[in-house]
């Protein structure tokens, strides 16, 4: 190999390791421009959530429960979960019933106690409604008696 082929090779070298750098850094640039707007994007996606977060707490709420319904729905559960989570999945209907009992019981107590019986509070309709038909049949009468005694002009 002559001194010109050495130099026309290292030539070739240097033109290519400055096209690879070249290419390496602007393919760097690019992925940090990309990133920084998918970094700006993320902010501002976080600050809507947040603010939906803040004026719907209760919305957020159910759209997590029902999400976590459809997940425990879709899931299957396993042999062990079943034999681990049968008594307490017992456990809680029955404590519901007894509440539910317990508060139709209390409920009702405090009704009675009241005088709102299921009897008074029929008596207590009907009463009503005649009291509003005795008022509508005078205030009929009333105005029937007015005009039938305003003279013709």
């Amino acid at each position: 190999m002559t001194d010109s082929d050495t130099n026309h090779s290292d030539s070739r070298l240097r033109d290519g390791y400055d096209s690879v750098r070249e290419t390496a850094s602007k393919v760097y640039h690019d992925a940090s421009d990309k990133a920084a707007e998918a970094l700006e994007a993320s902010k501002s996606t976080a600050k809507r959530t947040v603010g939906s977060l803040e004026s719907n707490p209760l919305g957020i709420l159910v759209g997590g429960l029902a999400v976590g319904a459809l997940a425990g729905a879709l899931i299957p559960r396993s042999a062990r979960e079943k034999e681990l989570l049968a008594p307490i999945g017992k456990r809680i209907g029955e404590t519901i019933v007894a509440a539910t009992a317990a508060a139709k019981d209390a409920g009702r107590s405090e009704l009675g106690e009241l005088g709102l019986t299921k009897d008074n509070a029929r008596d207590q309709a009907k009463g009503l409604l005649e009291g509003i038909v005795k008022a509508v049949t005078t205030a009929g009468t009333a105005g029937a008696k007015a005009v039938s005694q305003k003279p013709v002009a």
